[in-house]
């Protein structure tokens, strides 16, 4: 059974985001949403549930949201970090240098990334990677190995960007640009990772579409307009995952886009959502050409955090390397990394990758076997198969359980 939680507040430019990242950023689906912000005030209900569909009973869960919703919400800050650590995501992941990188994408690529920075004495506190059209993008949150302090030191920033630099070229100019960016402070990973590729054009190519085909991860979106209110109603009808509504919301706003009022209802395994929306000087879209950049963009933002094949849970005792490590590893096993996350908490490193074969394939079990044979046997390994065609019906209503918060499996290690 879903909690309902309803936002009132002055309405604001950006607000909406701002608190569908609240509950995205605690791991929260949001089954169904209901919004209107016509005029001065902002008047939101979300119906959410954790992620094994359970209603959200956890009391500091729920003050938390309370605080960060509420108009005291910019002063819960550093009660939030306390609260849920470095998890990726979270507004500020504490004293952390991040590094932004983007460039083509190629098997080995995550591997020789943090081999560098191994080498270079930092430790990968976290990070989040997402592939799409050929494209890779991580936003990697690092510090000294030795001092545990952010890397701030111009001289070995500089040196880092160089030897990343060089990771990224590779063997040879493709054409496509490269860029890399160092800083010490906080960033939202999965915002950054939306404005890098959006900057980036990735939606210019059209390749997932036809890889995709028939597939239900294809999404369908339509923009129609509304003449009685004037508004342009932006139509989405795709497969249903986490994290969805904060990465149509993040795209809308990013493009300088007004959501006035919107239904987001979810009929299993779909998502249906709908959006009345204006520019932010007032008028609607009336271009054919702007129409479709903005469809383009929106297909583009669902389909970069689809993943198919197979994705392996690893829980450890963190240490300096172990990224470096497993990275490795699946190279040297011919694995394709499509995406990952990785967090730390505590002592405690928890990571995610979406892997095929070098190929493009999904994988065969018996090589999973052998791969966690290879890694450290201290380490927790769990594997899902992550379904690329029809979605069987079971008792979680056939919702694909991506995101990545283990669980079970940190309890397990824990314990």
């Amino acid at each position: 059974m879903e909690k309902a939680e309803k936002v009132d507040s002055v309405n604001r430019p950006g607000i909406l985001l701002e608190v569908v990242q609240v509950l995205t950023d605690l791991d929260l689906t949001i089954l169904k949403a209901y919004i209107s912000s016509d005029g001065g005030w902002f008047m939101d209900v979300f119906h959410v549930t954790d992620q094994q569909g359970n209603k959200i009973k956890d009391k500091k869960t729920m003050e938390y949201i309370e605080k960060a919703l509420g108009p005291k919400g910019n002063n819960v800050s550093t009660e939030g970090k306390a609260m849920w650590g470095k998890r990726v995501g979270v507004h500020s992941v504490g004293d952390y240098t991040v590094i932004e990188l983007i460039g083509t994408d190629r098997p080995g690529l995550l591997s020789e990334i943090t081999a560098v920075l191994a080498n270079l004495h930092c430790n990968v506190a976290a990070a989040e990677v997402w592939t799409h059209n050929m494209r890779v993008a991580c936003v990697v949150y690092v510090n000294d190995e030795s001092t545990h302090h952010a890397v701030d030191d111009p001289t070995r920033i500089s040196a880092m960007e160089e030897h990343l630099k060089n990771i990224l070229r590779g063997q040879g100019d493709d054409g496509k640009e490269i860029r890399t960016n160092i800083s010490v402070g906080s960033a939202h990973a999965d915002r950054r990772l939306h404005q890098m590729m959006f900057a980036d054009r990735d939606y210019e190519s059209s390749e997932d579409l036809e890889e995709y085909g028939i597939n239900p991860f294809k999404p369908v979106v339509t923009i129609d307009r509304c003449e009685e209110k004037g508004y342009s109603v932006v139509n989405i009808r795709c497969k249903d995952r986490p994290k969805l509504l904060f990465d149509i919301v993040c795209t809308l706003t990013d493009m300088q886009y007004v959501v006035f009022h919107a239904s987001i209802t979810s009929d299993v395994p779909y998502a249906v959502q709908e959006y009345f929306v204006r520019r932010m000087d007032g008028c609607t879209l009336d271009g054919e050409d702007e129409r479709r950049r903005v469809i383009k963009c929106l297909e583009a933002a669902i389909l970069r955090r689809v993943s198919e094949g197979i994705s392996l849970e690893l829980c450890s005792r963190d240490r300096v390397g172990l990224l470096s490590d497993v990275t490795r590893v699946l190279r040297e096993n011919g694995l394709s990394v499509m995406r990952a996350g990785v967090t730390t908490i505590g002592e405690q490193a928890m990571n995610v990758f979406y892997v095929r074969d070098a190929s493009g394939n999904a994988l065969d079990m018996k090589m999973i076997e052998a791969l966690r044979d290879e890694i450290d046997h201290t380490m927790m390994v769990n594997v899902k198969r992550v379904p690329a065609a029809a979605v069987k019906a079971s008792d979680d209503g056939g919702r694909a359980k991506t995101s990545f918060f283990f669980g079970g499996l940190f309890e397990r290690f824990l314990a």
